[in-house]
């Protein structure tokens, strides 16, 4: 059962400007790409070939072995699940029971923009800013390189990539813009309500 490729839940050009046609074209259909294929290649044959790409990312995550595995099946998933966490005229302030939420546990919409904002900019290298929902409750965390909330038994409602292939086109070396962007003008707070309210 190999993984496919999911195409862009939106057009190319859908998120400009704060995203443009070519950063998704080539982190889409280079980067993202190249995870499935390698990962699919990896995995053929093995005991893994048949299994969820979930369940994959949970059974060898720590194996050195398979840190190759590993690392294009986290990032085949990642990649995924942050195009979903983006849509054109996204962002600004939750409503619902996510909004809720945010509030009770974060104290406020502006505490949470704080908390993620943060996770994103002190990444060190490459990586990933998360909002979780662990034991009921939402916390913001972050990842190195491939690595996800679903090795630690954190349920991900929420993803930006904060690799350097995913805004450096269009932001160059201010991390911090793409941040601020990402948050104001792209998050997909439907698909976040989703997340949650499956979880919860």
């Amino acid at each position: 059962m190999a993984y496919e490729l999911p195409p862009l839940p939106y057009a190319y050009d859908a998120l400009e400007p704060h995203i443009n046609k070519a950063t998704l074209e080539f982190h889409h259909d280079k980067h993202h790409a190249a995870y499935v294929k390698n990962y699919n290649s990896m995995v053929e044959g093995t005991e893994y070939a048949d299994k969820p790409i979930e369940e994959v990312i949970k059974a060898i995550y720590g194996d050195s072995s398979k840190s190759g595995m590993f690392n294009n099946a986290a990032q085949a998933w990642n990649h995924t699940f942050y195009w979903n966490s983006m849509k054109p005229n996204g962002g600004g302030t939750p409503t619902g029971a996510i909004a809720d939420k945010i509030n009770a546990d974060f104290g406020g919409f502006d505490k949470f923009k704080e908390e993620f904002s943060k996770a994103g900019a002190t990444q060190f290298g490459s990586g990933w800013a998360w909002l979780v929902l662990e034991n009921g409750t939402l916390k913001v965390t972050k990842t190195l390189n491939a690595e996800n909330p679903l090795h630690n038994g954190q349920t991900p409602l929420l993803t930006m990539d904060v690799w350097e292939h995913a805004y450096y086109l269009d932001y160059q070396n201010k991390r911090p813009d793409y941040i601020s962007t990402f948050i104001d003008s792209l998050i997909n707070w439907d698909f976040v309500a989703s997340n949650y309210s499956a979880a919860a």
